[in-house]
């Protein structure tokens, strides 16, 4: 994992960073070249000042000083082209740089398992994939080219400097040391502060990306209070953090402000006493240096502010490489390709855990027939869920196997797999988007026509026309606007119109009502048609007609049977599940 270790500059993320700028290397390359020749041009103006003064205005020669001031016109002109072309281009280049690592980002993320999930704060991975990828910009439009157009620019000012006259040159040479002082340590603060920053940015995404998701619970359960609260001292810790950044601004541009005041005092006293005793220095001479040493002193300032810049993005580029480099992706080495599934599944000596060491599935051994529906009932935290979450590949399991048609589903291409296995889960999701493009995901082979005739095919055609607008109304987001059975119909539609072999319903009736239900029970047959299906229920009532129920507790299958042959066994698990929900009714 990349590792921002304590380094002012780390140079091996910066290289990992820079090979993202490969694929445009002209534009970089192009980007270079421009700062050069406006370092070239914004020193040349001054320089061509020191002439007009010397040569021209004192010795008062009028064409002279016209021909001069054209030129400089000319030089000003070709600085502002360049800077333009400077700007322009290095802001392109950033942009296209974090496109791509936005890019290979997301990819990064829609493959991770779902362990990965479950132990990852939506907020942060959002600040990862849009903050921070922003931040990463900065280092291209903000940070790294205009320091090396400013380091290029204070190269050829020294020089001129130098070439002038090197008296006046060591009377700002002597007061850089000041201000490189400040610099470092301002460097290695704001580092630090940094740091703090993009923390106290990704806790406050997330914690009021959570607030806002699960707002139900905050008002149902009066936390309003509290969680305004937390709020506030999970602000406070921003405002702390940025004022932190602040404080280091405060005091280091003063101190910059000063050291440049001073050095040009130096320079018009020292060159003023030149000027009147022995005019060694002439008065176009003073007037370059001023300009050249706040030419120079400037871009120190600069740089500070855009090494800020610079760090931000490299603190931002460590905690998303942090991500790219996570290996948590299910395997996909299978080639096995089945152009016609039957559907039967087999598990050999199923293990599995969450956590290491606290197994959730113990030994499983099950088949289930090409066709055959079976219902799998248990107590909450039995395993039932788990069955389909290894089935789909959403984790891996520790020992045994699953094998589709006598075939290991690890042997099988994983989107090949998933292609033949539907889901209805409990909880449907629902994107913010039409009825129709969260039935169809956005599949361009998928017409509206295909949708409507499934629909009506399993019954739900007339729930789906009744809304404004049909099947082009918008659900919003997670399908706010659709009640808990409306949100399973279109699930179950979204499933049958994938046409799969294998189809699994996981407490698909548990939270819905009697109407809803009756839709429901109406697309189950249908979608169930001669396809293989497993049905998790938590009311056992849904289940009495699946051709076998599955028993299972504490990660293993206790019963296997007919309704009627479990509730026939003294004693038995199954019959205690059916009593105990039989007393709730009546009750």
């Amino acid at each position: 994992m990349a590792k921002f270790n304590g380094k002012v500059f780390d140079l091996k993320l910066f290289s990992r960073l820079m090979d993202y700028s490969n694929p445009y290397r002209g534009t970089y390359y192009f980007v270079l070249l421009s700062a050069i020749l406006l370092s070239i041009f914004s020193t040349l103006s001054p320089y061509l000042l020191k002439i007009v003064v010397d040569d021209y205005i004192t010795l008062k020669d009028f064409d002279g000083l016209v021909t001069f001031s054209f030129l400089m016109l000319l030089s000003l002109f070709l600085e502002v082209i360049f800077q333009f072309v400077f700007i322009y281009y290095a802001n392109w280049l950033g942009q296209m740089i974090v496109k791509d690592l936005r890019v290979e980002l997301f990819q990064k993320l829609i493959n991770f398992k779902m362990a990965y999930y479950d132990t990852s704060a939506v907020g942060r991975l959002v600040t990862r994939s849009v903050s921070d990828i922003e931040t990463i910009a900065s280092i291209f439009s903000q940070g790294l080219f205009m320091i090396i157009a400013d380091l290029l620019k204070m190269t050829v000012v020294v020089v001129i400097m130098l070439s002038v006259n090197w008296k006046l040159s060591l009377i700002v040479f002597s007061v850089l040391p000041i201000i490189l002082y400040a610099t470092r340590v301002f460097q290695k603060s704001m580092k630090r502060a940094f740091e703090d920053v993009r923390k106290q940015v990704a806790d406050l995404n997330t914690f009021v990306q959570e607030r806002i998701t699960g707002m139900k619970i905050v008002q149902l359960f009066n936390r309003e209070v509290i969680e305004q609260r937390t709020f506030i001292e999970i602000n406070f810790k921003h405002k702390k953090a940025w004022l932190k950044t602040v404080w280091f601004n405060s005091i280091f541009f003063p101190i910059a402000e000063l050291s440049t005041s001073v050095t040009i005092g130096l320079l018009v006293w020292y060159g003023g006493l030149n000027v009147v005793a022995d005019g060694s220095i002439t008065l176009g001479i003073i007037f370059l240096f001023i300009q050249l040493s706040q030419m120079l002193f400037r871009p120190l300032r600069q740089i500070a502010d855009k090494f800020n810049t610079l760090q931000m993005g490299m603190v931002a580029a460590n905690r998303v490489f942090a991500i790219l480099e996570t290996e948590s992706q299910i395997e996909d080495k299978g080639t096995f390709i089945a152009q016609q599934m039957k559907g039967k599944i087999d598990l050999e000596q199923l293990h599995f855990s969450y956590i290491e060491g606290e197994e959730v599935l113990k030994g499983i051994n099950l088949e289930v027939n090409p066709g055959e529906t079976v219902a799998i009932v248990g107590a909450t935290g039995a395993g039932k869920s788990t069955i389909i979450n290894l089935l789909s590949r959403f984790y891996e399991f520790n020992s045994g196997d699953i094998k589709i048609d006598g075939t290991s589903i690890r042997d099988y291409a994983l989107s090949d797999l998933r292609k033949h296995v539907a889901v209805v889960l409990q909880d449907v999701f629902l994107f913010a988007d039409t009825i129709y493009n969260n039935i169809a995901l956005y599949n361009p082979d998928i017409s509206i026509k295909q949708v409507e005739d499934a629909a009506k095919e399993i019954g739900v055609h007339e729930f789906i026309s009744s809304l404004p607008g049909g099947y082009q109304y918008n659900v919003k987001e997670r399908g706010v606007m659709l009640s808990a059975g409306q949100r399973q119909l279109i699930a179950f539609l979204r499933a049958f119109l994938s046409k799969p072999t294998i189809l699994v319903l996981d407490e698909a009736t548990s939270s819905i009502d009697s109407y809803s239900e009756e839709l429901i029970q109406n697309a189950t047959d249908k979608i169930t048609k001669d396809k293989t299906s497993l049905i998790i229920a938590h009311r056992l009532a849904t289940i009495q007609n699946a051709d076998r129920i599955v028993v299972m507790d504490q990660g293993e299958i206790v019963e296997v049977g007919t309704h009627k042959e479990l509730l026939n066994k003294e004693k038995g698990y199954y019959l205690k599940l059916h009593q105990v929900q039989f007393f709730e009714v009546e009750s």
